[in-house]
């Protein structure tokens, strides 16, 4: 529905039922075009709703027109998570990623007008920025032990934690800093809806995206028409203490590399060659073995700088793979190459990994962990971290080293957000939303969904059996029960399972020897 809306405002304080200062209504959006069917224009929100008109900050807001004018339904509003990820720069490479997670059908792209956010301090929305070039880039090269937990000494992840935390405050004002919190960026959702002139928005969020959906549903649940929830995130835990947060993800990404391993062993050697049988073991020599003799990378343009592939960069690479089912015939390719002499594969996947839950040396895990830390409550003395590490390490043999003190930057981060909403987020008074999760998820388990669903006033779960991170735009079934929701507001019944499209195989996709 369209129409004309008073101005944005939300509530700021301990409790969605805190009171604050209202935004000032913002001017309609100046559009131009930026792209095939796609519209962008900036919105200048304020950086502290509760001095509205203090500093402002630029959005970046972009829109895709709906492809059927005549049967428009309004706005559809959308995040597809990190954080940190670029929604505008999602929506423009949306031709190309058909088939993958987020990825909306025709019907939806006729429907609605489809609207990306890039969030406060990411992407094109003033992006946070900690290190320099020089700092990124040696961090890209410092050599992390797959075997060490944190993959340095303790001493040495302490300085660069330090070095991080340093550089934000440097390159960041505190209170820029402080205001990335997820309930900020459910204010800017709602100043984008009134500048759009729509009185409700439909939401579609993946992964960090179902943290916003349910802050903007109980800061605003008046303007929520319907709201999609994909490979949820438990609320509860997100805005907690982050050790058991990431003791959940590290599990929940072991299993899916369990899964790969099982499904390669119980396929035989005819499908899955590698480790002649015996693929963890297999698996646990490789990484040993890159790690003392790394093989060496030639360049090819277009495809790689070269440089070195080592039992850590093959570890994040094989964390990746393992967690979609679709991309398992790659892995094995990848590590038979690995195991004959042949890293490039394995290297060229290590270097794409742009988000994941555990450091990355990107630009855009700056934004990541920015956000992170303004919406968490990170223990400060380090041996809950130590404990944490122990833990983890013990109930995730090979990715808990991974997970081990990921979260040190944001224990010692210069900016906290003292006044944020901390109450549950129910979405009270909103329409029932539609949670989606898969069976086995690499970074949000299915009890997180199963959380979401009971604390959310009114909701549905959906489950999609296999390996994989997000299920809209992957399988027939979702894709149905989630186009139902957004264009008609119905749902499955709740409870419903949708099969896989396809067995998951772990067969090649270059045979072994071939």
């Amino acid at each position: 529905m369209t129409g004309c809306s008073p101005g944005a405002s939300g509530t700021r304080g301990a409790s969605p039922g805190a009171t604050s200062a209202s935004a000032p209504s913002p001017d309609p959006l100046a559009w131009s075009s930026c792209g095939k069917n796609l519209e962008c224009a900036t919105l200048e929100v304020p950086e502290e709703y509760t001095e509205p008109e203090g500093a402002q900050i630029p959005l970046a807001v972009m829109r895709h027109r709906a492809t059927d004018p005549d049967q428009r339904i309004g706005s559809l509003l959308f995040n597809p998570g990190g954080p940190g990820v670029s929604a505008t720069e999602t929506l423009r490479d949306l031709p190309k990623t058909a088939g993958t997670p987020g990825a909306f059908s025709a019907e939806v792209l006729a429907r609605f007008d489809v609207i990306a956010m890039d969030p406060r301090g990411v992407g094109q929305s003033r992006a946070v920025r900690c290190l320099t070039d020089k700092q990124r880039a040696d961090a890209a090269g410092t050599a992390f032990d797959p075997a060490v937990p944190g993959g340095k000494p303790l001493p040495r992840l302490l300085t660069d934690a330090a070095a991080f935390t340093d550089g934000c405050a440097e390159h960041q004002s505190k209170k820029f800093l402080a205001g990335l919190s997820t309930d900020n960026v459910a204010r800017d959702i709602d100043q984008v809806r009134s500048a759009l002139g729509e009185d409700k928005i439909t939401y579609y969020g993946l992964s960090y995206g179902t943290v916003v959906g349910p802050m903007y549903a109980t800061l605003f649940p008046h303007r929520v028409r319907q709201m999609v929830l994909d490979a949820p995130v438990d609320t509860d835990k997100w805005f907690g203490n982050p050790l058991p947060f990431l003791n959940d993800v590290a599990v929940a990404s072991e299993r899916t590399l369990n899964a790969w391993f099982e499904t390669c062993r119980a396929e035989g050697t005819a499908v899955c060659p590698f480790g002649a049988g015996d693929p963890q073991a297999a698996f646990d020599t490789l990484i040993d073995t890159l790690e003392a003799k790394p093989l060496r990378i030639a360049p090819a343009e277009g495809v790689t700088p070269g440089g070195e592939l080592d039992g850590a960069m093959a570890l994040e690479a094989t964390r990746a793979l393992a967690g979609d089912q679709h991309t398992w015939p790659l892995l094995t390719s990848a590590l038979l190459a690995a195991q004959d002499g042949n890293g490039t594969p394995l290297y060229t996947l290590w270097s794409s990994v742009t988000v994941s839950p555990f450091p990355v040396p990107t630009a855009m895990f700056e934004a990541h962990t920015a956000v992170r830390c303004a919406d968490w409550r990170t223990p400060a003395g380090i041996a809950a971290h130590k404990a944490a590490a122990t833990k983890v390490v013990t109930e995730a043999k090979r990715i808990g080293p991974r997970a081990a003190y990921s979260a040190l930057n944001c224990a010692r981060w210069p900016a906290p957000d003292k006044d944020r909403v901390t109450e549950p987020l129910t979405g009270a008074g909103t329409p029932t939303a539609l949670v989606v999760a898969g069976r086995l998820d690499p970074v949000t388990p299915h009890h997180w969904a199963e959380n979401m669903t009971r604390t959310l006033d009114s909701a549905v779960l959906l489950t999609r059996e296999g390996v994989g991170h997000g299920s809209y735009g992957t399988n027939a079934c979702v894709d149905k029960a989630v186009d139902a929701a957004l264009i008609h507001g119905t749902h499955p019944a709740d409870g419903t399972v949708c099969k896989t499209d396809t067995p998951a195989t772990t067969r090649p996709l270059v045979p072994a020897n071939g």
